[in-house]
């Protein structure tokens, strides 16, 4: 890397670092309840520092128990989204590639409406999302193998196929759900949601999506040259298949955890790997750090916007699906003629 690149880069991470504190500290301030920026910067540095305080003890409630965890759950949520879009858009050659091809979020969605069915406990919900995620990669894993491997044809299709049994599981679900209790809940989280956010929530997801994320930058160098083609990849004595599925779990685990944390949220990990690639290219050295703080910034907002805009607040797989499709609209030409020119 030349040093003109090398610095180039290095303002980048700054840039992008820089614009996720400023957004997690703004975010932490606004809503319905507005915090001073200055209470909420003295109240966070109040942890570690012997600071006089200047904010009331309703500020640091709110701020503290309701604001915090979910913002930074929705900051974890989409770093993780992103992050598995990149890996699969770098595993499958494909842009239009997103988290949602390998039935995963469906099989959640499931687990997350049966769970709200038959109790109301989060821990339940939480899960049932992880559980029945988790086998509808497993189902997608035993469809494709076909004499010891996986072709890519033959894993999109039982992709598909699971996603649409388990789309039709949770149509059963709503049709036998209570019309004036249990029907409205189910279909209110399956828009997406961090209303619920709590601490409990974020320290079990959270560890799950950033252990799926390291994981996928662990083996960043094995999806570059997996980006170049099965047999270029086996030439270079890449075990495709074993690096293929490692990927798929990693995205698995991260796709149930933020299903199982906030419902369905759409486009982030098709739309972010795109914006990411402008700035970095197609190296998923820089590609995957870059679409995870995006990611983070970009929910983030989206939550904001959500919880601040109208009275009742407003799903936020609405939101990232009115602004990912028209936003990936305008991307695809030029995004898909930069990827086949790398």
């Amino acid at each position: 890397m030349t040093d003109t690149k090398a610095v180039r880069f290095n303002a980048l991470w700054l840039c992008l670092v820089g614009t996720l504190v400023l957004t997690l500290i703004v975010s932490l301030s606004v809503g319905r309840y507005s915090v001073p920026v200055e209470h909420v910067l003295g109240i966070l540095l109040s942890k570690v520092l012997p600071m006089e305080a200047v904010w009331t003890s309703t500020e640091q409630r709110v701020v503290e128990l309701i604001r915090l965890p979910r913002i930074l759950l929705a900051a974890v949520c989409g770093a993780g989204l992103a992050v598995a879009g990149a890996a699969l858009q770098g595993i499958f050659r494909n842009p239009l590639v997103g988290p949602q091809i390998l039935g995963v979020t469906s099989g959640a969605a499931f687990g997350g409406a049966l769970a709200i069915l038959l109790s109301e406990s989060a821990t339940m919900l939480i899960g049932l999302a992880f559980l029945f995620g988790l086998s509808a990669m497993g189902i997608v894993y035993i469809l494709s193998m076909t004499r010891g491997r996986s072709q890519t044809l033959v894993l999109v299709l039982s992709g598909i196929v699971v996603s649409a049994l388990f789309t039709a599981l949770v149509s059963l679900v709503k049709f036998v759900a209570d019309p004036d209790d249990k029907l409205p809940a189910i279909v209110f989280w399956l828009m997406g949601s961090f209303a619920a956010a709590s601490n409990a929530k974020l320290y079990f997801v959270a560890p799950v999506i950033v252990g799926g994320s390291i994981l996928v930058y662990a083996l960043r160098f094995r999806i570059n040259v997996l980006s170049l083609g099965d047999e270029e990849a086996r030439s270079l004595g890449i075990h495709v298949e074993v690096i293929r599925w490692t990927v798929f779990c990693a995205v698995a685990l991260v796709s149930s955890a933020v299903v199982a944390a906030a419902g369905i949220v759409g486009w982030v990990g098709l739309v972010i790997p795109h914006i990411a690639r402008f700035f970095t290219g197609p190296d998923h050295s820089r590609l995957i750090p870059a679409a995870a703080l995006i990611g983070a910034i970009y929910l983030v907002i989206v939550d904001d916007v959500a919880r601040t805009v109208a009275p009742a607040e407003i799903p936020i797989g609405i939101l990232t699906a009115l602004i990912g499709a028209p936003v990936f609209a305008l991307l695809l030409r030029r995004a898909y003629t930069a990827w086949t020119r790398d």
